[in-house]
């Protein structure tokens, strides 16, 4: 019964970014097209999916949702900058400016009191409950390793992103645009792959350093009192 509430409450946490900030914006997206509209206000229509997410989520939870509010700006980004670009080159490289763009928010993010990574993983790494919620938010007050790591894989993720942008931005003047666009669709899915799975063995890693430690600490704590108790019998 706990497994399955689980499953809920993480499918509650899951399904309304992927429904709001993927689905419906590509649905709705070639749907205008295929209706003859424009590609830019097209791309502000489709906008308005993750806005509709926050204003639900705010209703309901009475905070902003952090990943709903990137996606938002992110899809907001490429609709005004799509008013500058007329060729398929310049296309790419604004989807490649919008990649760099987010790589420097993720290391800029670093000068706030919590950096990015930390929203990520508070959204995706926890069931979505008040209760998992305080103790993500717990474990950054508690533990410095939990603090560090956090910051190391805000960095991780804003450098591979701005390596990504250059990359891309590069290729576009190598390849053809038929190769471009395939490049365009697969080489972010391959990166974001990688983060995630660094990041997940990161956090394993991290997790049983703090079990470890939590255990050493209780181990040490009782042969302490054992030795005090002992002194206090003599």
């Amino acid at each position: 019964m706990a497994e399955s509430g689980k499953r809920g409450n993480i499918l509650l946490t899951w399904g309304p970014t992927i429904l709001f900030g993927v689905l419906l914006p590509w649905i709705t997206y070639g749907m205008l097209i295929d209706h003859g509209m424009h590609e830019v206000p097209a791309l502000l229509l489709i906008s308005c999916w993750p806005l509709v997410e926050l204003t639900i989520y705010f209703a309901m939870k009475r905070r902003v949702d952090e990943f709903s509010m990137l996606i938002l700006i992110t899809l907001l980004l490429g609709a005004v900058s799509a008013l500058a670009y007329n060729s398929a080159k310049l296309l790419f490289l604004k989807d490649s400016a919008l990649t760099g763009l987010l790589g420097l928010a993720f290391l800029v993010s670093l000068t706030l009191k919590r950096p990015l990574i930390f929203y990520f993983g508070r959204k995706f790494g926890t069931d979505g409950t008040p209760e998992g919620i305080a103790d993500w938010n717990a474990m950054w007050d508690k533990y410095p390793g939990f603090r560090a790591g956090q910051r190391r894989l805000t960095i991780v993720w804003g450098v591979t992103f701005l390596a990504e942008a250059g990359v891309k931005a590069g290729l576009v003047y190598v390849l053809d645009t038929e190769t471009m666009v395939g490049v365009s669709n697969v080489l972010p899915l391959v990166i974001l792959a990688g983060l995630m799975v660094y990041t997940i063995r990161a956090g394993k890693q991290g997790r049983a350093r703090r079990e470890a430690a939590e255990a050493a600490a209780a181990a040490e704590a009782e042969a302490e009192a054992e030795g005090a108790a002992a002194q206090a019998r003599a």
